[in-house]
């Protein structure tokens, strides 16, 4: 059993087929650049309120959730504490700190116990220098994120709390950003609650009105969307 009183990086180990399996970007490579993919991927068993990213930290790995829940935030910094966004199963960040070999501006930190895989930078940028697909991978990426911190400053400003529950949800169950997340997602309303920025309660009674519009169905352990493009609609 893994030390907990070590670092997460101290952590590491090696990932198991099933975690590979996991990892969306994986299936683009093939040949020496898989290999060094491969051979350079670790991954880590987060538990709750440990952090991978912190304010400050120079930028050594692509990170990416294999299992579990994180919040990307910024209570370190001088500004008012601003949640980003969640960052659920099948979801990468860092490409643009790593592209720009930069410190991080926000912190990643475990939301539930979480697996978590890590690309060094330097085989990040063969990746980005051998491989046109991997290029286009990471672009969406960016392209996407932009979209997504555009919509949540928006969000910061609604005052509706059904809405902003509706984007939050919406946004965690982008199909691009968070392919392994599907249309079911495992998350607690708590755990909600921290990301949207509301309490438990508030999240309750927005979820139940977004399941009588049809537009989820609440489950055992998590949630499930019946209508992403309806939700987004509610959302918008």
């Amino acid at each position: 059993m893994a030390d907990l009183a070590l670092p997460l990086r101290q952590r590491a180990r090696r990932p198991t087929p099933v975690e590979l399996d996991a990892i969306p970007w994986l299936k683009l490579l093939d040949g020496p650049l898989r290999e060094r993919a491969v051979a350079t991927l670790e991954v880590g068993d987060a538990q709750p309120g440990e952090r991978l990213c912190r304010i400050g930290r120079p930028a050594t790995f692509w990170f990416g959730v294999v299992d579990g829940l994180l919040k990307m935030n910024n209570d370190d910094s001088l500004g008012q504490a601003v949640t980003f966004t969640g960052v659920p199963p099948g979801g990468w960040f860092g490409e643009g700190t790593l592209l720009k070999r930069e410190s991080y501006r926000y912190n990643i930190q475990a939301l539930r116990p979480s697996i978590v895989a890590g690309l060094p930078i330097d085989s990040f940028h063969a990746l980005l220098d051998g491989s046109i697909a991997f290029n286009r991978f990471v672009l969406d990426q960016l392209n996407e994120r932009l979209g997504q911190f555009i919509a949540a400053r928006e969000t910061d400003r609604i005052h509706d709390p059904d809405v902003r529950v509706a984007r939050n949800l919406a946004a965690l169950f982008h199909p691009t950003l968070y392919p392994g997340v599907g249309s079911w997602l495992r998350i607690t309303q708590q755990e909600l609650g921290y990301l949207v920025g509301l309490s438990r309660q508030r999240v309750n009674q927005a979820l139940h009105r977004l399941s009588d519009a049809k537009l989820i169905r609440i489950e055992y352990g998590g949630l499930r969307v019946l209508d992403l493009q309806a939700l987004r609609r509610f959302a918008s």
